[in-house]
């Protein structure tokens, strides 16, 4: 599982990690693993006792809840900004809900014991962790909201931008089929909201290959829930320092 270009990746391009500071990151650093993160690639099933919690670096990771006839739909993605695992700190260790590598890249994995053991010091690395959860709720709630309440077309602005943000670039390889499952509708649903999109010059898409030809036209087409989920991030790490990582 171990990425052949170690050279090339570093912890801190995890906004989490790059935000502890130094005396805690070097308690963590030595544990850190970096991990291969493939698309499709399971990181914990519904009900799974958390092993490891993750934090992606390139990778983003979507998490989705399981019905019991077999469907699913996304309730929140994880990727540069964020930790995977946050039921673990938050006294559950488990979760009902699935872990699934949405963008394949590359990321780091700590056992959850050490984690816990930062956690219980109750000091900086646990302020951090909560503030992000906090982040992380405010992005779930609104995704309920935004399924329930806006067009599909607004769903999928809303879901590119989050993906772009976590992105060094405006290209994505996911399938319509892919969206259809993260978004909770039909294929079809997607098939026309991206066809629109493409036509008025927001996107190209081609053989499951996605581009962001116009950023601005994205923004100027979503929804308010986008907004609302970007500005909890910043309100809640606002304060928070980057170390200088050079």
């Amino acid at each position: 599982m171990s990425s052949p270009h170690a050279q090339l990746h570093n912890p801190n391009q995890n906004h989490l990690l790059a935000a502890m500071l130094d005396a805690d990151f070097a308690r963590l650093a030595p544990h850190l693993e970096q991990v291969s993160m493939l698309l499709g690639d399971v990181i914990y099933d519904s009900g799974d006792k958390l092993q490891h919690v993750y934090f992606p670096t390139t990778a983003i990771v979507s998490l989705h809840y399981l019905l019991e006839n077999g469907g699913s739909s996304e309730i929140a993605g994880v990727g540069n900004e964020g930790v995977v695992g946050v039921s673990l700190f938050m006294g559950g260790n488990s979760t009902p809900s699935r872990a699934v590598v949405q963008t394949g890249g590359v990321g780091y994995r700590l056992k959850a014991h050490l984690l816990m053991e930062e956690f219980d010091r109750a000091g900086p690395v646990m302020r951090l962790l909560l503030r992000y959860t906090q982040a992380l709720i405010t992005q779930m709630s609104q995704t309920a909201v935004c399924n329930r309440h806006h067009t599909v077309e607004q769903q999928l602005c809303r879901w590119l931008l989050l993906t772009m943000d976590r992105l060094p670039n405006r290209e994505l390889t996911m399938t319509q089929e892919l969206i259809a499952n993260m978004l909770g509708v039909r294929r079809e649903g997607v098939t026309e909201a991206a066809g629109r999109l493409q036509q008025r010059g927001f996107i190209s898409y081609r053989r499951g290959h996605i581009s962001v030809l116009d950023r601005a036209g994205l923004e100027g087409h979503v929804c308010e829930c986008y907004g609302v989920v970007k500005k909890e991030f910043a309100r809640l790490l606002s304060d928070v320092r980057q170390r200088q990582t050079s």
